[in-house]
């Protein structure tokens, strides 16, 4: 099937993008699928996530996260064609060219779906949750459709890993507020753009995203797959987050030793 080897065959990223990468830890790519692809996958994901959903508090009784997305992880282990996309050598070799390093690991992925009239997603770093040694750390955020600022696509301040302030927080009204004020008084450029089917973004863990509310009457449906470099070690968690991600995410992995878990595969 021409779809299931897209999934394997090489993206070629230029010697530019992987500057650009390295200076902003952020980067968005075209057609890395075609509209097929996305389309397939929409539809397994779609119906996994249904599936597994449990019902939910109304819109308007929810806290700030809950109204950002469902979130349902490790759907690979859940679905043999959705292990085909986490698992696609071709996205795990832009991964690791984008982060230059020999090669990668599964962290996780997570659907993300944001509901219609769903709420922001507020400004935060992911690694604030992963109890990580370095931060040779990178999420592929792959929409399952076209994506118009209306339906709340992810937002970058590009380059805003450099900041340490804002890192012990937690998505949260605090971490919205506090992270953007704390930007508005840096020269990080604020970057929010749609996403055309088949583009997917790739961040690092310590930049800075957020996303807006979900203002259509359609479901904005994304998958994520976070790749760790291939010899990311297991530091001592330093909050409840990085201590339920490491039961979780690294079960058996001891601190100081590479994350080697079942849980855990060389994709590339």
């Amino acid at each position: 099937m021409k779809t299931m080897a897209l999934l394997d065959q090489e993206y070629v990223l230029t010697h530019e993008q992987i500057q650009f990468y390295d200076s902003n830890r952020y980067i968005k790519l075209k057609h890395v699928f075609d509209p097929e692809t996305i389309s397939l996958f929409n539809g397994i994901i779609t119906k996994k996530v249904m599936e597994l959903s449990k019902e939910k508090q109304p819109m308007e009784q929810r806290d700030t996260y809950g109204k950002a997305f469902m979130q349902l992880f490790n759907l690979w282990q859940e679905d043999e064609l959705i292990k085909t996309l986490v698992f696609s050598k071709r996205l795990a070799q832009i991964a690791s060219a984008l982060m230059q390093v020999e090669g990668v690991r599964l962290y996780h992925d997570q659907a993300l779906f944001k509901e219609a009239g769903g709420g922001i997603t507020p400004w935060h770093a992911d690694q604030y949750y992963w109890p990580l040694a370095s931060d040779k750390t990178i999420t592929a955020w792959i929409p399952l459709q076209k994506t118009p600022l209306s339906m709340g696509p992810l937002e970058f301040s590009a380059g805003s890993h450099k900041i340490m302030d804002g890192r012990e927080l937690s998505i949260s009204d605090e971490s919205e507020q506090i992270i953007q004020n704390r930007l508005k008084v840096t020269d990080f450029k604020h970057v929010i753009s749609p996403f055309d089917v088949g583009e997917i973004s790739f961040h690092s863990g310590w930049v800075f995203h957020r996303a807006g509310a979900n203002t259509t009457r359609n479901m904005r449906k994304v998958m994520t797959i976070i790749y760790m470099d291939k010899y990311m070690k297991l530091k001592q968690p330093t909050n409840d987050g990085q201590q339920n991600d490491w039961e979780t995410w690294c079960p058996g992995t001891k601190i100081g030793r590479i994350i080697d878990s079942p849980l855990n595969p060389v994709l590339f």
